[in-house]
């Protein structure tokens, strides 16, 4: 695992050189992403956090977002952030191709592109190597493996995402990515050198997602949090608990909901549908809970899920990439299969033990704390930053 720095090292290399403060950085959304997208599914508070921190060590930040100009309102919400939105309400394709002119003052003046995921990623691309600038390529979770998931291995959108991985990997300066397994399979896919792919996990904001003793939990309250499509397994979740003395909370949005809600109700099954809530309030839901569960069929680095752990819940999650790389069995969490049979099995386990639960959220708590933490990969940011600037 490659990683650049701690958060003992202030930001340092490990040469013990400085961090440049003199740095500034335009971050690319996602293709077709605004932060109207991010607020209306709850996820504004926490994308920007660790971009307040980079401001606060000295660094300028700017975003790309495909918004309009509605994405001009949150100013206010971001102080000392440049928003650069696609104001002129162009066509998507035509502001991609635009953008390049559209933005190139402030283009001219950044020290490094970055991507915060790979769909879009070309954009930022094409642009750093037009103005010879430093590109960091990051994201959460491989594109390609995820269409695989949607559209099958074969299909022609597998072939353009790899091709646009392939491209994006190779012509950036470094890569970003969230877990150790990422990192190896892009190094094995697309033949990168390791030192050139770096892992930096997501981050969660240990101060405010915590055990809350002012907030006890509710017995048999088992809580998800995640969006409401078919990768999550919400059906297999709901079919579960069918019977069971507990109470499911979903918070979040999909295409799903309609039908989830459907099925609990024709079948008397206790789920509350809360949609999706803003960043800050979904500690106060998790302290509520008795036990968190995250019943995917496959994950990234999930972010909801280490926020739980945070908060010293015991927490359930099916043993699938993403998740697996997280729980340690029955000492971080508890891991189980994808069926509903074995969701329930697990639910039933973990809610019959007290110990098991008191000892699985305090070692989660523990887990993130050291290795998740906000400042440590603020650290690790600032340390990646100063790397990519001073290479030849």
């Amino acid at each position: 695992m490659c990683v650049v720095g701690d958060a003992e090292s202030g930001g340092k290399l490990r040469d013990g050189n400085p961090v440049s403060t003199n740095l500034y950085l335009i971050l690319f959304f996602t293709r077709g992403v605004s932060l109207r997208t991010w607020d209306r599914v709850g996820n504004l508070e926490r994308e920007v956090a660790l971009y307040r921190q980079l401001q606060r060590r000295g660094v300028q930040v700017s975003f790309v977002t495909y918004g309009d100009r509605g994405d001009l309102a949150y100013r206010d919400r971001l102080p000392g952030i440049r928003i650069l939105c696609n104001r002129w309400g162009l066509p998507l394709r035509r502001y991609e191709r635009w953008l390049f002119w559209l933005h190139l003052p402030h283009l001219l003046r950044a020290t490094v592109l970055k991507t915060n995921q790979t769909d879009g990623g070309d954009v930022a691309l094409r642009v750093a190597h037009r103005l010879g600038k430093k590109l960091i390529a990051r994201c959460g979770y491989l594109h390609s493996d995820f269409t695989a998931r949607r559209h099958g291995q074969d299909s022609p959108e597998v072939q353009r995402a790899r091709a646009l991985e392939e491209r994006l990997f190779t012509g950036a300066d470094q890569v970003v990515v969230t877990t150790p397994a990422m990192r190896q399979t892009i190094v094995n896919r697309y033949g990168l050198s390791e030192d050139k792919v770096t892992v930096i996990p997501n981050y969660v904001d240990t101060d405010l997602f915590r055990p809350n003793p002012d907030v006890p939990p509710k017995p048999g309250r088992i809580c998800f949090i995640g969006r409401l499509e078919e990768q999550k397994n919400l059906f297999a979740l709901l079919e579960a608990v069918k019977g069971l003395d507990v109470e499911l909370v979903l918070v979040g949005n999909g295409g799903l909901r309609e039908g989830l809600e459907a099925k609990a109700r024709a079948e008397h099954i206790p789920a509350q549908f809360l949609g999706a809530l803003p960043h800050g309030a979904l500690a106060e839901v998790l302290n509520g809970a008795q036990v968190f569960i995250l019943p995917s069929l496959y994950e990234g680095h999930p972010k909801t899920l280490i926020e739980a752990m945070a908060c010293g819940l015991p927490v359930i999650g099916t043993d699938v990439p993403g998740i697996r790389d997280l729980i340690v069995h029955r000492e971080t969490g508890f891991l189980c299969g994808t069926s509903p049979a074995e969701i329930r099995q697990a639910i039933q386990e973990v809610l019959g033990d007290k110990a098991l639960q008191e000892r699985m959220g305090r070692k989660a708590r523990e887990f993130v704390v050291e290795h998740f933490a906000l400042d440590r990969i603020v650290s690790m940011e600032m340390a990646l930053l100063d790397e990519v600037v001073t290479q030849t």
